[in-house]
């Protein structure tokens, strides 16, 4: 935990998450206090913090800012983080800002609320009453679906690090294929206007509570679709991939210039149109932006396999870890759009794309090193000792059961070690590519065994806190 920011061991305790029972409980004393204590120093920081509630992990909580030019916002985010980091310790508590500390428990992220509003705050995703005849929102939602769907490899991108390979696709996290919830109302719309058939306007939903005492509640379109990565949610779309330690001024950069450029787009293909009425011409111009993206379009379960199926039948990409997407960032749509709007060049893209590069191996190869290292220096002595004492009790069956083990673990360690030695002349994302398939394969291999181990050895020999200490004792 102090050196990766992750643990690298640990077997699945008899209890985690299962029961839900921790999801928007009482916060205990100590951390509703920590959280209150940070609350306060991020007002005189100028933060506007919202919300908190327990979160679905043990020893996982939630802290929401209410909105904000993005600009500002992204600054906001990272003083958010070093102020609980700051704050915690002076509570006897660790902030942990990794995407995924603890293996089989529910990771962390962030959600980025993204709109479009004028100079004179009139937000350009509002639907209003009746978005079916709002032409000024169809036109810059049509413009978001087109952006998503051209530069899905680098919204992608833009959220990757070496974290994220570990939460993305798990419980409560988006996969690492993008794509766009609508909502079915929004969805209908746009199928309506692309077909040509059919009644766009969708009369208002309600949620009864099942009493006639309390009266039914007004639902909006957008509802709640979790597994989504991008997902409009009422006067906004909800960016739910981004990493709990990440800087949100990428993704956000990512998204202003994106749909910067399907602005543009369909403004040209507005202006070109023919007919006088406008409403007409935006109509055409987002039938045909629609029958071009809808493919990024879907409202399912995104953790399905029949989605992953069907997406790759649609064409869309599935970028699973960090070695994959980054080279997204240089591709040529990625630069021609950076560059089209003067936000960045061609090589200020290459510098970053090989800083996060590098940034990925140091950080694969760090988690290596400490795996082979904890593993040999704590882990081999602990169960050499429980071994001594099981054979001068003579328990032959418990000998049996262990030694196995030992050697596996002992031969999984020299397959790390052979991994940890990176090869000559290999590079850049070639050596990424190396770091994902030969060292953090064979962590894995190591730490499949270990945490067979940890069940087996004795409480008072085995060396490192379990699961279950680290997460539910107070």
């Amino acid at each position: 935990l102090v050196t990766t920011g992750r643990t690298l061991f640990g077997a699945k305790p008899p209890k985690g998450h299962e029961l839900d029972d921790h999801y928007f409980g009482s916060i205990p004393d100590r951390v509703l206090a920590c959280m209150m204590e940070a609350e306060l120093e991020l007002a005189k920081l100028g933060v506007p913090v919202k919300t908190r509630h327990n979160e679905v992990a043990p020893g996982q909580y939630e802290i929401a800012p209410t909105f904000e030019n993005s600009n500002v916002g992204s600054d906001h985010q990272q003083l958010t983080m070093q102020v609980l980091e700051t704050v915690a310790r002076k509570y006897g508590l660790v902030c942990l800002l990794h995407e995924k500390p603890f293996a089989g428990v529910n990771g962390s992220g962030k959600h980025n609320n993204w709109s479009m509003s004028t100079d004179h705050g009139a937000n350009l995703l509002d639907p209003g009453a009746s978005p079916a005849d709002n032409i000024k929102f169809l036109f810059f939602c049509a413009a978001v679906i087109q952006a998503v769907n051209k530069h899905q490899g680098l919204l992608r991108a833009s959220v990757a690090n070496i974290g994220q390979d570990h939460r993305l696709g798990a419980n409560e996290a988006p996969p690492a294929i993008i794509s766009i919830f609508l909502g079915a109302d929004l969805e209908k719309v746009f199928e309506a206007i692309e077909s040509g058939e059919g009644d766009p306007h969708t009369p208002g939903s309600f949620l009864g509570l099942g009493t006639p005492v309390l009266p039914p509640l007004p639902m909006h379109g957008g509802d709640r679709n979790r597994t989504s990565p991008f997902a409009f949610t009422g006067n906004k779309f909800e960016f739910r991939a981004l990493g709990s330690s990440m800087s949100l001024a990428f993704p956000n950069t990512v998204l202003n210039t994106i749909v910067a450029e399907a602005i543009d787009d369909l403004a040209d293909r507005l202006e070109s149109a023919g007919g006088a009425d406008p409403a007409e011409k935006v109509t055409a111009v987002v039938k045909e932006v629609y029958a071009q993206n809808k493919q990024v379009c879907f409202g399912g379960d995104n953790y399905s396999e029949e989605w992953h199926a069907e997406a790759e039948a649609r064409g869309l990409k599935n970028l699973r870890t960090t070695p994959d997407a980054l080279p997204e960032v240089l591709a040529e749509a990625s630069v021609a759009a950076f560059e089209r709007y003067a936000v960045l060049s061609a090589r200020e893209l290459e510098s970053r794309f090989e800083v996060w590069v590098e940034q990925y191996v140091m950080q694969a190869n760090i988690e290596a090193e400490t795996t082979a290292s904890i593993a040999r220096t704590l882990l081999v002595p602990a169960v050499l000792r429980h071994l001594a004492l099981i054979d001068s009790a003579q328990v032959g069956v418990l000998s049996e059961e262990m030694r196995p083990l030992l050697d596996d673990l002992i031969t999984a360690l020299g397959a790390l070690d052979e991994a940890n030695v990176h090869p000559d002349g290999v590079e850049g994302v070639d050596l990424a590519v190396h770091a994902r398939d030969r060292q953090l394969a064979a962590m894995s291999g190591v730490r499949q065994v270990a945490d067979r181990l940890e069940k087996l050895v004795a409480d008072d020999l085995w060396p490192l806190p379990k699961y279950s200490e680290i997460l539910f004792i107070k």
